[in-house]
């Protein structure tokens, strides 16, 4: 009876929200509904990027270009096993959605809270020294080496910003309200975009300016997601400031969190490898590896925006105990993001070249062939990254935390393997071809897996 009290208090303050209940009503509609504000959300914080490279690409170089790009590895590395923590939450948050557990959903948000603050403001002292070690180690060119460092330095005085929003942002997710991040990013976007045009374009503070607009427009989001969550989901009484730790959840959150910032540790060290022979080929190439990559990160946005779904998804109706609709959503994820897959094909063999001036606005001849090649061959495995998108994100939200973690694992090693035998004798070529062999190589264990899962063989849990 409490169960159902708490239901319907849910479904009562989804009509005054954004929610979405993905454990009722059509499959089809929902997940569209769902997703697609995560889909014009990833294109947003692609955005960010895309507009730090259009206005240095513009108005600085070919040097600032590549240390922007350059930073970008580092950053994630230190962030991402508190953002897979952040992950972990959203993943609690949706099965204490899916079961109607209310007094445990406050008891995570407060805790997460707490660990949030713990969390940051330590990551924001140490970061940036941490920042210069993985700069060396990246084997960074000396004219790219201190822009890069001071970028590193700035964008992580937002870190609290960043931190806070993903989270946030995933605990709406949880929820089944993907919508109100999207406005969130919305305010955030308009206000990177003006300051990188004021102090990049107008005041010439180089990459200086443009960390600082990332940073500002991070914290502005995150302001906005906590006025929202305490207006629109009163009854978690979501604080401001550091509030209490139930230690029970506390284990709860890292035993769940933990895996997924681990498996993204894996994937970034791995990308760093790479990138750190990406760096011996020179700034030209840094660069058009640099662009190359943000046009296949919004060309992957669909396959991260139903992966997004899946997890959530899944741990509804995981929640709810309903694991056939898991089974169809499954399946309707990827025979969505495939269709897309195919578009994304099209326009990087037609209009290709076009992107790569549209998103950074240089005439460098040598920057835009070598952006493009890279876009040509790794768009053709989209595919397999949509099912590695969907599968894995979907087993997160079902409990299994290991085997991606040992898809990474294969990722990583893999990228070991091809830094030192295709690389050495092929050279932007072996970077390019990198990745579609991982991707083929840590498909594997989660196709094996999912048709495994006990879980599954099952049409509901009483």
């Amino acid at each position: 009876m409490v169960k159902n009290m708490c239901r319907m208090d849910y479904e009562e303050r989804s009509k005054k929200s954004y929610q979405v209940d993905m454990t009722t009503g059509s499959l089809i509609k929902n997940v569209l509904w769902f997703v697609l504000p995560i889909c014009l959300g990833n294109i947003l914080q692609q955005l960010y990027g895309i507009v730090d490279t259009l206005v240095i690409g513009k108005f600085c170089g070919a040097n600032s270009l590549a240390a922007v790009g350059t930073s970008t590895k580092p950053v994630e590395i230190l962030l991402c096993v508190f953002l897979g923590i952040g992950t972990g939450i959203s993943i609690l948050v949706s099965q204490y959605t899916g079961s109607g557990d209310e007094k445990r959903m406050k008891e995570l948000v407060q805790t997460s809270i707490t660990f949030l603050y713990v969390s940051a403001i330590p990551l924001t002292v140490l970061g940036p020294f941490l920042g210069i070690v993985i700069l060396k180690f990246m084997k960074v060119p000396e004219d790219v080496y201190e822009a890069a460092a001071s970028y590193i330095n700035l964008v992580l005085l937002g870190t609290i910003g960043n931190m806070g929003y993903n989270m946030n942002a995933g605990i709406l997710r949880g929820f089944g309200d993907s919508m109100s991040s999207l406005l969130f990013l919305f305010v955030a976007c308009g206000i990177n975009i003006l300051l990188d045009l004021i102090l990049v374009g107008k005041l010439e503070m180089d990459v200086e300016g443009a960390a600082i607009a990332t940073s500002v427009s991070m914290l502005t989001a995150w302001f906005f997601s906590i006025l929202y969550i305490r207006k629109k989901y009163r009854k978690l009484e979501f604080p401001f400031f550091p509030h209490s730790i139930n230690k029970e959840m506390l284990k709860r959150m890292l035993a769940v969190g933990l895996p997924l910032g681990l498996n993204s540790s894996i994937y970034s060290l791995g990308h760093i490898l790479l990138q750190s022979l990406i760096n011996a080929q020179g700034t030209v190439f840094i660069a058009g590896c640099t662009i190359g990559e943000k046009i296949d990160n919004i060309g992957n946005m669909a396959n991260a925006a139903f992966a997004s779904a899946g997890t959530t998804y899944a741990g509804q109706n995981l929640g709810a105990g309903k694991i056939d609709r898991i089974k169809k959503g499954i399946w309707l994820a990827i025979f969505y993001t495939c269709i897309w897959c195919t578009l994304v094909i099209v326009a990087s063999y037609t209009i290709g070249d076009k992107l790569v001036y549209l998103v950074t606005g240089t005439h460098n001849e040598n920057v835009i062939l070598n952006a493009t090649r890279y876009l040509k061959f790794d768009t053709l495995f989209y595919y397999v990254t949509a099912v590695i998108c969907i599968v894995r994100n979907a087993m997160q939200g079902l409990d299994d935390h290991i085997t991606p973690i040992v898809s990474s694992t294969l990722e990583m090693l893999g990228k070991i393997v091809i830094a030192f035998t295709l690389v050495p004798h092929l050279g932007y070529t072996g970077v390019i071809i990198a990745e579609p062999i991982v991707w083929f190589v840590m498909v594997i264990p989660l196709i094996v897996q999912i048709f495994r899962m006990p879980v599954l063989k099952q049409t509901s849990l009483s």
